[in-house]
């Protein structure tokens, strides 16, 4: 019995230096990204670029949060993801109000630079997403994780879109549509998260 439970703490112990590794990898990515889109989106005028990077800023806070709840009691976790939950909650809120702003402006993004960030965003998410698979049935934290890179995919896909269709129509209305459609999808997951992560905590 007891050599069971030293291979069971030895087990454990291995995944969750392997979970604290991808962890530690996927954070650095998006906060790399975060400085690239983010500098990429001012420099275009692109709504839909600074609504990715923001997106990238909540994921790579969600995945430091992830490490830290690593191994910690449920309660800790579930407070964890709370917290993300919120702050991504306040980021899509913020994004939001910044592309009803920009209605207001005039001026065309540079769309050669949304779909060049566009692209790599895209690379660097899809190598998180596979990276983080194993994590979608896992708890919350990690889980949760796992559902920011797949949105993040989705965000990406729709700056490129957002790309095309404005060198196509010369007008900044799908960049500002593909804007609010990321906040929304960001503000929606985070809401999620912070639900089921509320209900855990009073389960606790």
């Amino acid at each position: 019995m007891a050599g069971r439970c030293h291979e069971d703490c030895v087990s454990l112990e291995l995944a969750n230096r392997q979970e604290r590794r991808i962890l530690v990898i996927v954070l650095l990515i998006n906060a790399g990204m975060f400085v690239a889109e983010f500098s990429a989106g001012l420099v275009s005028g692109s709504t839909a670029l600074l609504a990715d990077s923001l997106d990238m800023l909540a994921d790579a806070l969600i995945y430091a949060m992830g490490l830290f709840a690593l191994g910690r009691a449920a309660h800790w976790r579930a407070r964890s993801a709370l917290t993300s939950g919120v702050f991504q909650l306040l980021l899509g809120i913020g994004v939001a109000v910044e592309a009803v702003w920009k209605t207001l402006a005039d001026g065309l993004p540079d769309a050669s630079t949304m779909g060049l960030f566009g692209v790599i965003a895209l690379v660097a998410n899809t190598t998180c997403f596979l990276l983080l698979a194993r994590f979608r049935d896992g708890d919350i934290n990690l889980r949760a994780t796992w559902i920011c890179s797949r949105n993040d995919m989705i965000g990406n896909l729709g700056v490129l879109v957002a790309a095309v269709m404005v060198t196509w129509l010369k007008s900044p209305v799908p960049d500002i549509v593909i804007g609010l459609l990321i906040a929304a999808l960001v503000i929606r997951s985070a809401w999620r998260i912070a639900m089921e992560a509320r209900a855990q905590l009073r389960a606790a």
